[in-house]
């Protein structure tokens, strides 16, 4: 990674939420490659998000590990204020954290339900909210929510995910209209079936209809959405906003 100021995240400040693992991690090891500060996010993993930093801080660039339960309105307000405390300025928001897992429709419990909503939209409002005033104060802003492909294509024994990632759609093209006259930007970066390791309370993924066909004949990885990411937070992303982008091989085809 070099240190030469003309990278075009030199100067911004990323934060990437849930980026202990997978997506979450690729997106901030390409944002900090751009030249951006990147805070790593975890709600506990604290050794995984510290790895994740240092692997950043190897390459030359700048990185910090915060812990922070997005749920909680103070927390997520004080993970915000830490960030502008130690940098002045957070200018790309990358609303990845979630949880997941699998159940039935008829087991599906309203405790169950909401601790997933609650992650996924809450989570994401929270933070964004606490977010968006240093993006005015500086007239420069990226917003870039995951979303999940069972909220467009269906899918069994995820019902909740699949509401919960629906919401992000509305959530996202209202910031798009509120803010985009302010210089901030914001979109929802939707991934298929991606492969490797996952955590031990994502599930398999649910059933999806047709199987999961994917045309392209392979599973994606991390980096693929990673790199889109990546692309929507650059300067040059100021004419993209309020859009759904599907990475998803080809199994969803809107």
């Amino acid at each position: 990674m070099s240190s030469a100021d003309n990278r075009p995240l030199s100067g911004r400040v990323a934060l990437v939420t849930g980026s202990a693992r997978r997506i979450g991690r690729e997106s901030a090891l390409l944002l900090a490659r751009e030249g951006a500060h990147v805070v790593v996010h975890a709600k506990s993993s604290r050794d995984e998000i510290e790895a994740v930093a240092a692997e950043i801080r190897a390459e030359g660039g700048q990185a910090t590990a915060l812990l922070a339960d997005i749920t909680v309105e103070a927390e997520a307000q004080g993970l915000v204020d830490a960030i502008l405390k130690e940098t002045g300025r957070l200018d790309i928001l990358v609303n990845n954290a979630a949880v997941r897992g699998e159940r039935p429709f008829a087991e599906l419990d309203l405790t169950t339900f909401r601790a997933v909503y609650s992650v996924i939209v809450e989570g994401a409002f929270l933070v964004t909210r606490a977010a968006v005033p240093a993006m005015v104060r500086h007239g420069f802003g990226r917003i870039v929510t995951i979303g999940g492909v069972s909220a467009h294509a269906g899918v069994s024994h995820r019902v909740h995910v699949a509401t919960a990632k629906a919401a992000l759609v509305g959530f996202t093209k209202a910031l798009a209209i509120e803010f985009g006259e302010q210089g901030i930007t914001a979109n929802i970066v939707v991934p298929g079936r991606i492969g490797g390791a996952r955590s031990k309370t994502s599930g398999s993924g649910g059933a999806f209809p047709g199987g999961g066909y994917l045309p392209v004949g392979h599973e994606g990885v991390p980096r693929n959405v990673a790199e889109i990411v990546r692309t929507l937070a650059l300067p040059t992303g100021d004419f993209l906003t309020g859009q759904t982008i599907h990475v998803n091989g080809g199994m969803y085809l809107p």
